[in-house]
């Protein structure tokens, strides 16, 4: 009997720090109803010292492992996704496994931008369905905060800190899509040629940049459209299941009119697309594990739920990925 990936935890931490559009139209050209108009943002959560991509991820770790009922034993292998880890080795992935206190297995980064939960989510499936693993944290966190050019108001207003994660366990397979449980499929791509729309200019160990993030958000906007829907329809037609069989969508959080057309795209209502933009902002590679945490905590999504989580970043990169909880 082949082995499925189940989504067995879910957790999620965001810093304590509010910082509402308001406060930002103190020091930026702007204010709250351009911002809102324009992405759905109010306010974002922002990283305080000590809130570094490790921390943030360990305490998203330790609540999906709580959710699980889960502890360290458990963990084979622990994915983060992110694009500010806290050095360039060892990877921040290996400092939550310190943190967690896990002693086996092994542990990774993986960049992808926004992407990079969908990206470690369709690694962590492999490696279950392999055999490599059957306990695997899967973690975005990230600090973009860090990242941002604070004069730019075409980019730090659409960015928060924070972190995210999911416990996958190993679960034999029933083989049929309608009814089993876990990861049914993923769906990954990319393509380099638009790597120039958005991107961070540095890097470590690269003194002669300073490293902040820079954007051409119409472009941005008119790929992730187009793109989206492709891996929407993708993961769709690869379980041979109609748009009417998803009960969610829970997609990356960039831009409140792309998630709202992608719900249109799939023909939910707006009560069932998962939206934490408002209050989250961007928080790249965490957005989708913090928001399907949260619909998850207040009772929203419940088991048995067919969930669709897509997502768009930086390279590009994007994919889709169909769970059922």
């Amino acid at each position: 009997m082949s082995k499925r990936a189940i989504l067995a935890g879910i957790g999620g931490y965001l810093p304590n720090l509010i910082v509402t559009n308001d406060e930002l139209a103190r020091s930026l050209d702007t204010s709250d109803a351009w911002i809102q108009e324009r992405t759905g943002i109010r306010q974002r959560h922002v990283a305080g010292e000590g809130e570094t991509a490790a921390f943030m991820g360990a305490r998203a770790a330790e609540a999906a492992l709580r959710d699980a009922g889960a502890g360290p034993g458990e963990v084979d292998a622990i994915i983060l996704a992110t694009s500010t880890p806290d050095q360039a080795f060892p990877a921040t992935a290996l400092r939550v496994q310190a943190a967690l206190g896990v002693t086996r297995g092994f542990a990774f980064d993986l960049a992808a931008a926004c992407s990079g939960f969908i990206y470690a989510l369709a690694v962590a499936e492999g490696m279950i369905r392999a055999g490599q693993a059957r306990g695997v944290l899967v973690i975005g966190s990230e600090v973009y905060s860090r990242i941002l050019d604070w004069q730019d108001r075409g980019t730090c207003v659409l960015f928060g800190d924070g972190a995210g994660a999911v416990f996958l366990h190993a679960a034999r397979d029933s083989g049929d899509p309608a009814t089993a449980r876990g990861v049914l499929s993923t769906h990954l791509h990319a393509d380099g040629r638009h790597g120039d729309i958005l991107y961070v200019d540095g890097a470590v160990g690269r003194h002669d940049l300073p490293g902040t993030l820079k954007m051409n958000g119409p472009a941005v906007f008119r790929q992730a459209v187009t793109l989206l829907a492709a891996a929407v329809e993708e993961a769709l037609a690869a379980n041979g299941l109609e748009r009417g069989a998803v009960d969610w969508l829970v997609p990356h959080q960039a831009n409140l009119r792309i998630i709202e057309a992608m719900g249109k795209k799939l023909g939910l209502p707006p009560e069932r697309v998962v939206v934490t933009i408002d209050r989250h902002a961007n928080t790249s590679a965490a957005s989708i594990p913090l928001a399907l945490a949260e619909a998850v905590g207040d009772g929203r999504i419940r088991r048995g739920d067919l969930v669709l989580m897509e997502a768009l970043g930086g390279g590009l990169t994007w994919g889709s990925a169909l769970v059922r909880l």
